[in-house]
């Protein structure tokens, strides 16, 4: 369902609530607002089986009434879930803004932004597409099932084939909303149906026997203890059974559907394409940047942006000695530089974690000059599992858990070094570790007195732009860079990929680009190959928006910066700054700018 995409960040941790008790507050009247904003999560996120099993902390205790389930599909159960939705929104009206300042103040504005924008895109109902290749359920419930769903008893063990019943369902329910959606002017550009019939395709064809729902169960039914092997025995069968009977029929109807679409599907790559698209695609990029700004602001904020880094790229090129030429090319020569890469065995990747370990340790010895809250949860920097590695990015942050009990992970995909050559680390490890998104999402687990809203950084503009934001300062006040040109070089050219993607993500929504245009664009102004960059525009033509929020928000946070460094002069203190913006949490833009203009204004700052 697409209104629990967009609550699962929010509702994170909600389960800590439930555990403590929280779940009474089905029945009792909440005193104030920061306990209104965690009731309605709450009962939000329990229409949602697969949310709660993903919290990870209410499957498998008294509490677990939803993991032998999954969520209803249908128009009907949207429709009812979105009631429930407008009703929260419209009580939290009860409970502000008159009336409230400091905290409270900022939490209710902050539950209201966030509940008007899911209400905003939902009221949308044919604004997308409900199964392509990255998403939906022929994508997400494999993984949430095989993954997500922890089988560690008897009873687990068998609510994983009751749930495998349950997709079967979920399959016939999607498969006739992508009908209603078709009826509707909703069909995906026909590079997106054979994307996602590739997917589909190679899903079935081995077979039940064959397929991962089952081929994966046997490991997993072993670890149990208290199954003997009749048990295994018979619960594996029923799960071949369930896939071969439900869930591969399933998949074989949608395919047929798609390919169906696909002969007359056209290749118009933007999203104007749907009915009402130019207003689907301006509400999108509100809820990705958490701004205002027209598709033609962002464009032109994209193209200057190229601009000014391509003259930097190439200053360093040109004292580097690297061949003059286009910015592609020359990129290119120094991806093949044989001084740039780790060798791609054990031995290789171990220096690589070493480095990473180095650099993030030069980090820390610094931070305290930047920083005033540490965030005291550790940081671990791990290898991409090898089986998980071929759908895995580069690198990627996972949060440390909210009870303490994991820490935060920095995981580095290392199935072909080459990919993560040594001049584009230092960058990669500041991104996702520190001062990134390690320091900001860590800090915002240490809030206290908010709900827990505030505290699970459902904002993208505000958290990817605070990690670009520290890209930026690992250069102009850290000095990580000053004897490092080409790592330097590195954080130049990850800081043109979110700049372009300003361009490219308007010009296909806005701007009627075709997917080949967008493709030659991003090709010349990163040096990415193209495959790589074909990936990214066909992301970006299914997830309209989002590609737009990082760069956004870290021209934002520099923006706020700069405006409280000239209201304050000599008294403006950088340490201050970043506690102030970290320790209140992640935020909508706007409300950030206001708390920087309060708390200049506080420092004595002419405004």
């Amino acid at each position: 369902m697409r209104l629990f995409k967009r609550l699962i960040v929010g509702a994170l941790g909600l389960a800590v609530l439930a555990i403590t008790g929280a779940a009474f507050w089905f029945w009792i009247t909440p005193v104030g607002v920061n306990n209104y904003v965690n009731k309605v999560s709450l009962q939000l996120a329990t229409d949602s089986p697969e949310l709660l099993t993903r919290l990870g902390m209410i499957d498998n205790t008294l509490l677990d009434f939803h993991s032998d389930k999954l969520g209803d599909y249908t128009k009907a159960g949207e429709e009812e879930s979105l009631e429930k939705l407008r009703k929260a929104r419209a009580g939290l009206d009860d409970y502000g803004p008159e009336g409230l300042e400091g905290q409270e103040l900022l939490t209710w504005q902050i539950a209201a932004w966030f509940f008007d924008d899911i209400l905003r895109q939902s009221e949308r109902e044919y604004s997308g597409y409900r199964i392509t290749q990255l998403g939906g359920v022929t994508v997400n419930m494999p993984e949430f099932l095989t993954d997500a769903h922890a089988i560690i008893d008897r009873r687990s063990a068998e609510r994983y084939v009751a749930r495998l019943e349950e997709f079967g369902r979920v399959l016939r329910e999607s498969q006739e909303r992508v009908i209603d959606d078709r009826e509707h002017g909703v069909v995906p550009p026909d590079f997106i149906i054979e994307s996602a019939l590739v997917g589909m395709r190679k899903f079935v064809e081995g077979g039940a026997a064959g397929n991962v729902l089952v081929t994966t169960l046997p490991e997993r039914l072993a670890a149990v203890e208290e199954l003997d092997e009749a048990s295994r025995a018979r619960l594996l069968q029923q799960a071949e059974d369930i896939v071969r009977d439900q869930v591969i029929p399933g998949y074989e109807g949608i395919i047929v559907l798609f390919e169906d679409m696909a002969l007359t599907a056209n290749h118009d790559a933007g999203i104007w394409r749907l009915p009402g698209g130019d207003a689907i695609y301006r509400d999108r990029l509100r809820s990705s940047t958490s701004t205002d700004y027209s598709p033609d602001e962002i464009h032109d904020t994209g193209l200057n942006e190229v601009a000014r880094i391509a003259l930097e790229m190439h200053a360093i090129m040109d004292q580097q000695g690297i061949p003059e030429g286009p910015l592609a090319e020359r990129v290119q020569v120094v991806m093949a530089d044989p001084s740039q890469q780790f060798a791609n065995t054990d031995a290789g990747r171990a220096e690589m974690i070493d480095y990473l370990k180095d650099f993030d340790a030069k980090v820390m010895a610094r931070a305290e000059e930047f920083f005033i809250t540490i965030p005291p949860q550790p940081l671990e920097i791990v290898r991409v599992a090898p089986e998980r590695e071929d759908g895995s990015p580069g690198g990627y942050y996972s949060a440390p858990a909210l009870d303490g009990s994991r820490p935060g992970r920095f995981y580095i995909n290392q199935k072909s070094t080459e990919d993560n050559p040594r001049w584009k680390l230092p960058t990669l490890m500041i991104h996702e570790g520190a001062p990134g998104h390690h320091f900001q999402i860590s800090a915002s687990q240490l809030i206290e007195d908010v709900p827990f809203l505030r505290r699970l950084s459902p904002f993208t503009a505000f958290t990817e732009g605070w990690a670009l934001y520290s890209e930026r300062i690992g250069k102009t006040d850290m000095g990580l860079y000053d004897d490092d040109p080409l790592g330097d070089l590195g954080r130049l050219q990850a800081e043109m990929f979110r700049a372009v993607r300003l361009v490219v993500d308007t010009g296909l929504h806005a701007r009627r680009w075709s997917r080949e245009q967008a493709i030659d664009y991003m090709v010349t102004n990163t040096g990415m190959t193209e495959a790589e960059v074909t990936r990214e525009i066909e992301r970006y033509a299914v997830i309209p928006g989002q590609a737009t929020a990082y760069k956004t928000g870290q021209l934002a946070i520099l923006d706020a910066r700069a405006r409280a460094e000239a209201a304050l002069g000599d008294r403006f203190d950088l340490r201050e700054f970043h506690e102030l913006v970290l320790m209140n949490g992640a935020m909508p833009l706007a409300l950030l700018q206001e708390q920087v203009d309060v708390w200049t204004a506080a420092q004595g700052g002419d405004q």
